[in-house]
């Protein structure tokens, strides 16, 4: 894998178009939607074909955090949103713990068994109730609460062999608007967001994430320009202040608050010198055409060690014996 982009593909199978599309040396990963999902046996033929188009193999990444956010739902377990395991910890801190370790594990081996590479969570945005884009998606309010869940829910992960990618880098959750319909602002001062949001991020070895995304918040406070596009935050704060050394993914370039730069191509090229190592495409297979003549087709040297990292692996069978009981405990919540 030696491309900068991860592209979305249209259907539940590949057409001639996308084939080429993904074999050109600049697409180095593909993303899936509920769109591109039946069952099972349908999703591994496709993570399969995808998979053959070239080697090094693309990545094959998914959202699948649980709650509203979970693209593959039939013949999968129905995963809580990380919010309810949050509310849990409030009485039950140790069950708390357990149960997120549980949710990584199950969703990870559900997503290595059909091919998959990396699932884009945990989510660790600090939650607050009127944030229309996070929402439930978040553990907790306590950014030590949610070190302490989504380093569970990381471990799990990582013992079922699937890739954990941590969002939203700087932190999605002090906004009400959402970035897939308008660019959020968040007035903060940097020290405000040192002490809540960032706090994870800092513990990202503890936590235990491969990489993160970023978000499409602008912070006026910091840099005129939305996180996604800015090097004080991704080159700066993250890879300088905070000591950040795995992959950053940036978040659809497709999505309304990124548009505040009009041109895609331009997108592109701005969010890689900003300092993110991929770049997501999810939605716009019309422009791709002109995005691929353009697009820069090898990602650096750095980046490209970063990126390798990332590919799914065999997972741990210890416990294994014991799915269909975490499926139940999942299920109470679900």
């Amino acid at each position: 894998m030696t491309g900068s982009l991860m592209v979305g593909v249209e259907g539940r199978s590949l057409s001639v178009q996308e084939r080429e599309w993904l074999g050109h040396p600049s697409v180095g990963g593909v993303i899936l939607f509920s769109r591109n999902y039946v069952d099972p046996a349908q999703i591994t033929d496709l993570v399969a074909s995808i998979k053959a188009i070239k080697s090094p193999e693309l990545l094959v990444a998914v959202d699948q955090e649980g709650g509203r956010v979970q693209r593959f739902v039939a013949g999968f377990t129905l995963l809580p949103a990380q919010h309810q395991i949050g509310v849990l910890f409030e009485n039950d801190p140790t069950g708390a713990e357990e149960l997120a370790w549980i949710l990584g594990r199950v969703m990870g081996l559900e997503l290595r068994a059909v091919g998959i590479d990396i699932s884009f969570a945990p989510v660790i945005d600090l939650f607050k109730p009127d944030s229309n884009a996070i929402g439930d998606r978040a553990f907790h309010s306590d950014p030590d609460v949610v070190i302490c869940l989504a380093g569970a829910l990381c471990a799990g992960m990582r013992a079922s062999g699937i890739t954990p990618i941590a969002k939203h880098y700087p932190g999605h959750g002090g906004v009400t608007a959402d970035s897939h319909l308008t660019l959020p602002v968040d007035s903060r001062s940097i020290e405000a967001i040192r002490s809540t949001d960032l706090k994870p991020y800092s513990a990202y070895r503890k936590v235990g994430f491969k990489g993160l995304m970023t978000s499409h918040v602008m912070y006026p406070a910091i840099d005129n320009q939305p996180a996604t596009f800015s090097t004080r935050w991704i080159q700066e704060i993250l890879r300088e202040d905070l000591g950040f050394t795995a992959a950053v993914f940036s978040d659809d370039l497709n999505m309304a608050a990124a548009q505040t730069i009009e041109d895609i191509h331009t997108r592109v090229l701005y969010a890689l010198t900003a300092g993110c190592d991929m770049i997501l495409l999810c939605d716009n297979t019309a422009d791709l055409d002109a995005v691929l003549e353009r697009a820069p087709c090898q990602v650096s040297s750095n980046a490209k060690l970063r990126l390798e990292t990332l590919y799914g692996s065999e997972p741990e069978h210890s416990h294994q014996n014991q799915f269909a009981d975490w499926c139940s405990r999942l299920a109470k919540f679900g």
